[in-house]
């Protein structure tokens, strides 16, 4: 099952690239410091921003006095609210679940502020020094306000109101559901009961936000560099948003350093530096402090969930019932009511057959950052919904946790699964129970099992645990997602143009930020085109060369992009061969292709090269009758529905009773991704995303104080896993490819961060199992750990 990642495909001679672990094209650039990023752009008579931050949680702004700071040398002017008013919109979601209220967001604090670090004023300057100094010389003055910060609390009587038009701070309430759980619970022979926390999470990309934006007055037109997940899409939001045309929009993405899901939402900052250029007409750039990012780029996960489970004596599940209480933040950032909704709640079922679902999430307002995707996005929260539920079940039960999953697992004579009869949702395809045993096998499960009582004797509290994750992956389906108000279309495109000496150039809607396309996806177009790698450019991030798209997110890339790419390869190749037949003077159906030649099928000595056909259609002399001359093809490819990836990870802990340490001793996943592109690649992506998911599960933590101060406000007080804190993990696949888009491929970007969290605190809780611990809230740092181990000492 493991994949070695020693062997690799070189990228100049042609080969069947899809499956073979080729070497990353973008690295050496990287590595050498070659990368481009949106703090490197470098235009004439630059200019330097700076934000003007709320330092309360919640407070009336009573007056903003900007005058010192607009008279210091080198500051080019200030903006505040007042500036923007009538001239620039407010900042809206585009993906708003049911009825939920969308609460005013403007860009600047419009006479209060909501949150510590909302903007307030932007200061321009000719340099960053000047900016930052004429930031402290504003004065503001505050009217602090009544703080709430916990969702729960928030729904309370008498809590602060944050909007008016948002009474008692209830966005929305969503509710999902399937079967007859009423039923499912009079059947049962118990109902199991738990409480989880999927805490708040700050995503820390190595690159901070940026924005440079430039105003050409002879074209009128305006220019942007940013780090964008969904380039198109933030061209589109700035064009509605200044009321600019889009057509006179031209954005950017150079190399981006880690996105995560925070660099595909919509930001004041991005609507500041545009109007800014314009209005004082030099081009402006921002870049985020890290202390910026803690505080005003979106949050993850902040969830926490009531779970019932409806069970018999004998450990089949009949039904779950879920209450969700989501804290939104402030504001509404672009698809923040559908993370904790659909995103969530449909999963709260996974990889078992349970057939009733009784679902309700309450979206809550509060005085903290907005909090939106974060790599999974909804999924790591359902994952662990269920897979917390089935241990305290098999704990209920007395029944061994893999046994438990075992007897309830969906079985691959079920696929295709709709859950719980789910409205649209549809599990494709797996083999559930081959891949959980692989997992058993390679953690040595039942070795482990047999050891724990020796082990413990020994004063070694040693836990065992194999969760199972499912995810849909590949966002597509345009009418599906307008109907659950999505404002974006879910298909990708793909332009595939070869120039006349037989080159080819790929310009992607897709968007990496660290991903590898320049690789993945020449490896796809080199293998229907049968042409060297080093033959094939990707191209993505600018607007004006890449005719459209809609970006990089829900693992999305090589389903609907990779598939984009593939589809408009055969195109390409569907024209040349009829161009070659017209050269050769045959019919198509009578010539062969391979490694670069077109020849009379049988007779391989009459031959053209794809090269010369390239030519040809640009010279265009002897072409098919009707064809038109050149050899581009522009596909958007619309996925139909969206593939299931899936896996079992496996987790061994040991945890120091005397200081609450934990130490990961052994990890095996087992996924199954479909087929593989680059199975070095996908290695790669699962250890960062297992590395996120390692990180939610004991490290990570976003705390606020009871005055919406944010304590965990630098990387001083916010932990996230060291390199020596991540384990060795052993990476397989099990390969079933998806039925459904022409690769048979399914999505990995996601997939560690969703499996790792609810592996890992089973793990630790069945170490503890001996002093009771059947529970702990994430993150399991060593200080909570150990008390948990004191309270149930002083309890027994």
């Amino acid at each position: 099952m493991n994949i070695s990642v020693n062997a690799t495909v070189a990228q100049s001679e042609h080969a069947n690239f899809v499956g073979q672990p080729v070497l990353r094209r973008e690295d050496a650039r990287m590595l050498t410091g070659r990368g481009r990023f949106t703090d490197d752009i470098q235009l004439p008579g630059m200019t330097y921003a700076a934000v003007v931050r709320s330092s309360y949680g919640h407070a009336r702004i009573r007056s903003i006095d900007a005058s010192r700071a607009t008279t210091m040398a080198g500051v080019v002017g200030v903006l505040t609210e007042a500036d923007l008013a009538g001239k620039v919109g407010d900042i809206r979601p585009n993906w708003v679940v049911g009825n939920s209220i969308v609460p005013p967001h403007r860009p600047l604090a419009s006479g209060r502020v909501r949150y510590l670090g909302e903007p307030v004023a932007f200061v321009v300057a000719n340099t960053r020094a000047q900016a930052v100094d004429a930031v402290e010389a504003i004065d503001v003055d505050y009217e602090p306000l009544p703080v709430v910060v916990d969702q729960e609390a928030a729904l309370q009587p008498g809590a602060p109101q944050l909007h008016d038009n948002v009474p008692g701070n209830l966005i929305g309430v969503f509710t999902l559901g399937g079967g007859d759980y009423a039923a499912a619970a009079a059947s049962a022979d118990r109902l199991v009961k738990v409480r989880l926390v999927n805490q708040r999470l700050i995503p820390n990309p190595m690159e901070p936000r940026a924005v440079c934006a430039y105003y050409d007055e002879l074209e009128e037109r305006l220019t942007i560099y940013m780090p964008s997940q969904v380039p198109h899409m933030s061209k589109r939001w700035l064009a509605e948003t200044l009321g600019w045309p889009e057509h006179r929009l031209h954005l950017i993405a150079p190399d981006i350093g880690g996105g995560f899901g925070c660099k595909m939402h919509f930001y004041p900052e991005e609507i500041l530096c545009a109007y800014a250029a314009r209005h004082f007409g030099r081009p402006v750039r921002w870049t985020e402090t890290r202390s910026e990012s803690y505080q005003a780029t979106t949050h993850g996960r902040a969830h926490v969930e009531y779970v019932e489970a409806a069970v018999k004596n004998d450990g089949q599940v009949l039904g779950i019932k879920l209450r969700s209480v989501a804290n939104l933040g402030a504001y509404l950032s672009n698809m923040g009511t559908g993370i904790p909704t659909i995103n969530t709640a449909s999963y709260a079922t996974g990889t078992y057959h349970i057939p009733s679902l009784d679902a309700e999430v309450r979206l809550v307002t509060t005085n903290t950052t907005p909090v939106d995707a974060y790599r999974g996005a909804g999924r790591p929260e359902g994952a662990y919904i269920i897979e917390r539920t089935m241990d305290a079940v098999a704990n209920a039960l007395g029944i061994d946790p893999l046994e438990l999953r075992r007897r309830n697992l969906i079985r691959a004579d079920q696929f295709p699964y709709i859950p719980y009869g789910h409205p649209v949702f549809v599990w494709d395809s797996g083999d559930y129970h081959r891949c959980l045993d692989a997992a058993a096998e390679q953690i040595g499960y039942a070795k482990w099992r047999s050891q724990q009582s020796e082990l413990r004797a020994q004063g070694r509290h040693v836990g065992v645990a194999i969760t199972c994750y499912m995810e849909l992956v590949g966002m597509g389906m345009s009418p599906m997602l307008k109907e659950h108000g999505f404002d974006r279309g879910g298909w990708e495109s793909a332009q595939l143009r070869v120039h006349s000496d037989g080159n080819v150039t790929l310009f992607s809607g897709s968007m990496s930020q660290g991903h590898g396309h320049a690789t993945s996806y020449a490896q796809i177009v080199g293998d229907v085109l049968q042409l060297p790698m080093d033959h094939i450019d990707v191209v993505q991030g600018d607007t004006d060369r890449v005719p459209a798209g809609h970006g990089t997110f829900n693992s999305r890339s090589m389903p609907v992009g990779g598939s984009a790419a593939f589809t408009a390869a055969n195109k390409i190749l569907a024209k040349a061969t009829q161009i070659a037949a017209a050269m050769l003077q045959v019919k198509a159906d009578a010539v062969t292709y391979k490694t670069g030649n077109f020849w009379i099928t049988g007779r391989p000595e009459q031959r053209v090269s794809f090269a010369q056909v390239a030519r040809m259609a640009y010279v265009a002399s002897n072409l098919p009758t009707g064809m038109q001359a050149g050899l581009d093809e522009i596909v958007c490819y619309e996925p139909q529905e969206m593939p299931a990836s899936y896996g079992m990870h496996a987790a061994v802990v040991e945890v120091d009773k005397d200081t609450g340490e934990v130490k990961i001793l052994d990890y095996v996943g087992i996924d199954d991704v479909g087929n593989l592109i680059n199975p070095l690649l996908c290695e790669g992506q699962m250890h960062g995303g297992l590395a996120q998911g390692i990180g939610q599960a004991l490290y990570e933590g976003a705390e606020y104080d009871d005055t919406g101060q944010l304590v965990t406000g630098s990387l001083l007080d916010y932990t996230f896993p060291k390199s020596d804190q991540i384990p060795r993990v052993r990476v397989g696949f099990q390969v079933t490819p998806a039925p459904n888009n022409p690769l048979g491929v399914k999505g990995i970007g996601e997939a560690g961060c969703v499996a790792a969290p609810p592996v890992i605190v089973s793990a630790v809780c069945d170490a503890l199992s001996s002093f009771g611990i059947t529970h702990i809230d994430m993150p399991l740092t060593p200080p909570k750990v150990w008390r948990a181990i004191r309270d149930a000492q002083r309890v027994r």
